[in-house]
């Protein structure tokens, strides 16, 4: 069951209700919910909220709490994604995939080989996939997208021991020893390339600075994909480690 973001303004004691805005326009005008269904919400607390709608109208919602519990749809590190900028339905499937493995920030990224128009890129339509995502996957926060910046800068932003690429050559470790010295109370970027990968230059900038570079095995992902086994398996490394 999908969940719905609520501020606390709109609990009231037992009730939940919503007037107006984008999540009363969903349940009601696009899943028409009917009065007696079981719906969700989340809060900025991460508080949970399973309940009956009992009055619908014109202009509001109103539903009964039956449960509440605080999610744990959370990672435990703040794991973001850098990730150069991609063609236009690769680059949604990728906020999608990205929102639904649980990285806090995406960092869109100009790099060499990036072939999309960055004036077309629109960051607003971006968020709101996230937004629809976030709902599907029940995750208990919402992770937000960057301005566009070229990678060198964005890189920056991070401590070199928390810079994880993500390569299909020059690699110069093992996913396993890569997370070793990570510093877990520190943002950790996970780095993902455009459709034609980084350029030889963008490599030798990598070797340079002593980032760590990564294979996801033998297989070629797209880049889509790449996301996906990317942050799961730093993940889940993080968790045994």
């Amino acid at each position: 069951m999908p969940h719905f973001f609520i501020e606390k303004e709109h609990i009231k004691k037992d009730i939940i209700e919503l007037r107006d805005g984008d999540t009363f326009f969903h349940l009601v005008k696009a899943l028409r919910v009917k009065t007696g269904e079981k719906v969700k919400f989340i809060d900025s607390q991460q508080n949970v909220y399973t309940c009956e709608v009992e009055q619908i109208n014109k202009k509001s919602l109103t539903a009964k709490i039956l449960t509440t519990k605080k999610s744990n749809r959370i990672l435990k590190y703040d794991i973001s994604l850098v990730q150069s900028v991609l063609a236009t339905d690769a680059q949604n499937l990728l906020i999608a995939n990205a929102t639904q493995t649980g990285v806090k920030k995406i960092y869109p990224v100009i790099s060499d080989n990036v072939s999309v128009k960055i004036q077309n890129c629109k960051i607003e339509k971006w968020q709101k996939i996230v937004s629809e995502n976030f709902k599907q996957c029940e995750r208990a926060d919402m992770a937000q997208i960057m301005e566009i910046e070229h990678i060198y800068k964005v890189l920056e932003k991070f401590k070199k021991e928390n810079v994880l690429i993500f390569s299909e050559k020059d690699i110069n470790t093992s996913l396993d020893n890569s997370v070793k010295d990570i510093d877990k109370s520190s943002e950790i970027a996970v780095v993902t390339g455009p459709e034609g990968g980084f350029s030889d230059n963008e490599f030798s900038y990598f070797k340079n600075q002593n980032y760590k570079m990564i294979s996801l095995g033998a297989m070629i992902y797209k880049a889509p994909n790449a996301v996906v086994a990317g942050v799961s398996n730093v993940v889940s490394r993080l968790e045994n480690d």
